[in-house]
């Protein structure tokens, strides 16, 4: 198969990583791509917002499979043109793809089939949601409620910090995504995420991790992308899941469907656990980032049939076949990150590293200049390493960060501890 991969980042580099291992895989053209993605595949420069301009280049080379890695050319559409193109497509519709698009429109669909998750309102009028925000009181969550490159969301500990998010959302910050704020109940608890493929009628769980997005050791700093994550999630035992999939996830994807909108491609379920029990946070619409680094290590070449089996509506019967192990990824970020960072700064090292199906260096934000390979991100580089148990994929994966040469870069040196720590008390 001739297969298209839609993105540029960390997420897509594993993705690509594990399509290549299946032998279905004859041509694999990731766009934009990046310096490491180059070693695996071709990279074509393609605008993946652009769905004339994809469906085009899938058609000059002769394209059998199409995955869109990020939120964004699903929010605009361009799943729906290249099915319309007939090209086989993994990644939900633009109308499906509304359950990242915007909070309210997932809160909206959460009322409707009786999904555990936050009390909410929607605004648009400032004076209207501070006022709310006065009767609620804090702690508070505020949201814009569009794609805000994953920003936008502010956990306000007091009153006056969950004011001045609606002055900052309302007022321009976060552009058209913020043009409604969505303002939550504080849910207390650990979160997790639970990835699900579906084809709009049956589903099947591929996959839970935990992440972490505060910039520094100890869950301390800004909140980021992510900083590092880790497979499975301890915190999301086997009856936790279950209830998810049975109080969340399942009648998420029938309320979908029948609203007309049946949802196709990975539905990535945010969770809040406390007392044994599942809430909503959020949906997003395609595989988390550094989640899928873990995910698609853990998977490896399998991962390919099953988003095959999702695009064409064969899911039910499928399984997903686990080793018995784990996987941790650490990211490695320009310094300065989540705030003003400098670009291009020279990474050495890596060609030094080993590259297979128990270690490998994912990359975010990279090219090659002059034959060097330099920064061009805020999160960089993602070291990911499988072990038979969790501290073993960490030492494994620490171990390789230890040999990368990039003075412009940090990285937090904790990643796991929550479950590590877990596990001592037991």
């Amino acid at each position: 198969m001739n297969i298209l991969i839609l993105g540029s980042g960390g997420r897509e580099h594993a993705l690509a990583w594990a399509v290549k291992q299946n032998p279905k895989t004859d041509r694999l053209i990731v766009a934009p791509g990046n310096a490491g993605i180059a070693m695996l595949a071709e990279c074509a420069e393609v605008d993946i917002l652009d769905d004339s301009a994809v469906v085009t280049f899938c058609e000059e080379n002769a394209i059998d499979f199409v995955i869109i890695g990020p939120e964004a050319p699903l929010a605009a559409g361009v799943a729906d043109a290249l099915r319309q193109a007939g090209l086989l497509t993994f990644g939900p519709s633009a109308a499906a793809a509304r359950l990242e698009a915007s909070k309210a429109f997932t809160k909206a669909v959460c009322d409707a089939c009786g999904a555990p998750t936050a009390a909410w309102a929607r605004f648009s009028d400032p004076t209207l949601a501070k006022a709310y925000i006065r009767q609620k009181g804090a702690p508070i969550v505020v949201k814009a409620d569009g794609l805000a490159a994953g920003k936008g969301v502010i956990v306000a500990a007091t009153e006056t910090e969950a004011l001045a998010a609606i002055d900052d959302i309302l007022g321009g910050a976060y552009g058209a995504a913020g043009a409604e704020v969505v303002i939550e109940e504080f849910m207390d608890g650990e979160e997790a995420s639970l990835f699900v493929l579906t084809d709009g009628t049956h589903a099947l769980t591929v996959g839970t991790a935990q992440d972490h997005k505060r910039a520094f050791d100890g869950d301390t700093g800004p909140n980021t992308g992510g900083m590092g994550a880790y497979s499975p999630a301890p915190v999301l035992t086997a009856e936790i899941e279950a209830q998810a999939m049975a109080e969340i996830v399942l009648p998420t994807i029938r309320e979908m469907a029948r609203r007309g909108t049946p949802y196709s491609g990975v539905l990535y379920a945010g969770l809040m656990i406390r007392d044994g029990r599942a809430r909503l946070v959020e949906y997003n619409a395609r595989f988390g980032d550094p989640e899928t680094q873990v995910l698609m290590l853990r998977l490896g070449a399998q991962a390919l049939d099953l988003m095959l089996a999702t695009a064409e509506g064969r899911l039910e019967g499928c399984r997903v076949n686990w080793a018995d192990d784990h996987a941790l990824t650490v990211v490695m970020a320009a310094k300065g990150y989540p705030g003003p960072y400098q670009r291009g700064s020279q990474i050495r090292g890596l060609e030094a590293l080993p590259e297979d199906s128990r270690q490998m260096v994912f990359h975010a934000g990279t090219a090659e200049r002059n034959a060097s390979l330099v920064a061009t991100g805020g999160r960089v580089l993602n070291v990911t390493a499988r072990g038979k148990t969790l501290r073993d994929a960490r030492d494994a994966a620490y171990a390789m960060v230890d040999r990368i040469d990039w003075p412009g870069g940090f990285c937090r040196r904790d990643i796991g501890w929550r479950a590590l720590q877990e596990r001592r008390r037991k």
